[in-house]
This record gives structure tokens, C-alpha cells and sequence, in this order.
């Protein structure tokens, strides 16, 4: 895990194992392949992404597959950033995102305390602007404003297995792209300690 702070807000990078992005991956595909399953899972009204489908996985699955991997990041994460030992880590919600074809998803926060964003299936595109920075497909994260030796915006181009951990309250955009294939990826929401989640307890 590396932790990041590019302005302010602690962000952890870290990857997923090969074999667990399959299994998540075929979770997501057999879900794919049952209407009635779809529609009892999805989860789009809650959402603000203007994309194709966005649904939860199945808590049972979560609780089996994810659940003892993602507090042990979460409580890494915790410990890098603050020195403190959380004892509770419980997740809140944990959906799928599959972005096509010039989809996006608008500038949001999530709840929760911390909130984490990983990569399922990233498609190959090629973008068409000669910008030094590409943004096309790519997620940027937003906190305050450019200031001398400060920057507001950090931007990761994401790539299979990628997760990033980063609270809450951490305004984030994912950009559209030019592909015929899928950005496949998922987020969650998760609630920690109180006395660590509140800055302002003694």
C-alpha cells in the first residue's frame, strides 16, 4: 500500500490479486445473466452516474470474498494515516459500475467514513488529444483550489486490480471515453470507530 497526499486528504493506492478480481468478475457476469437478478439488485436510483448499469453485489458474496481483505486495507490505511488502531470496520454498501462508450460520472462525494473505488476490466483506447494530460477514462479526485505549492486536483488513470482508498467526503469524477469496451469497476462505503472518525472527539 502507498499512501498519497496530494493536497490534504490521505489517498491509499494498493492492487487487488489476480484471482480475486476473476471471482469478482464472474459474480458480476453471472448476475448479468439473470433479468430478475439484475433488477432486484439494482441500484441506479442511488446513483449519480450517467451509465449504463450500476448494481449491488450480493452481501453474501461481499461478506465470503471481500469483507476480511478490505478491513484489513481499511485498518492499514487507518493506521498509516492517523497512527490509530480502528477496531470496527463495517461495510455500508458495495456496488458494481459498468461504464461504456462515452459515459460518465459526475463530480459526487459519497456517505460513510471511508469510501473506496477498485478496477475490474479497464478497455484500451486511444485518445485523440494532444494534451499532456489525458483524461479520457480516468478518475480525478478534487479538494479545494490551486494554490501555490498546493494542488486541488489529483488524477489517476486506472488500470486492472487498481484500488484506491479515500474518505468520504472526497469529491471524485470518472471521465468518459471512446471504446467500444467496457470500464467494469466497483466502489464501497464503510464506517469506522467513531473516536477516530470524529476529528473533533477528545
Amino acid at each position: 500500500m502507498k499512501i498519497l497526499s496530494p493536497f490534504g486528504p490521505k489517498i491509499a493506492k494498493l492492487k487487488l490479486p489476480q484471482f480475486l478480481i476473476k471471482k469478482i468478475n464472474a459474480e458480476v457476469d453471472k448476475i448479468l445473466s439473470k433479468k430478475k437478478l439484475i433488477k432486484k439488485l439494482d441500484y441506479s436510483k442511488k446513483l449519480v452516474g450517467q451509465v449504463k448499469q450500476e448494481f449491488q453485489l450480493p452481501k453474501a458474496f461481499v461478506q465470503k470474498n471481500l469483507e476480511k481483505v478490505i478491513t484489513r486495507e481499511v485498518k492499514n490505511y487507518i493506521k498509516k494515516t492517523t497512527g490509530k488502531n480502528t477496531s470496527k470496520v463495517n461495510i455500508k454498501n458495495f456496488w458494481v459500475v459498468r461504464q461504456f462508450n462515452n459515459e460518465y460520472n459526475p463530480i459526487h462525494f459519497h456517505d460513510g467514513h471511508i469510501s473506496g473505488v477498485g478496477y475490474l476490466k479497464v478497455p484500451s483506447f486511444k485518445s485523440s488529444s494532444k494534451k499532456l494530460i489525458k483524461t479520457d477514462g480516468s478518475i480525478d479526485f478534487i479538494s479545494g483550489n490551486k494554490m501555490l505549492l498546493s494542488e486541488s486536483i489529483h488524477n489517476h488513470q486506472p488500470k486492472t486490480g487498481d484500488v484506491i482508498l479515500f474518505p468520504h467526503y472526497l469529491m471524485h469524477t470518472a471521465y468518459p471515453f471512446n471504446s467500444n469496451g467496457e470500464r467494469r469497476s466497483f466502489s464501497f462505503n464503510l464506517e469506522i470507530d467513531q473516536k477516530i472518525a470524529n476529528v473533533f472527539s477528545k
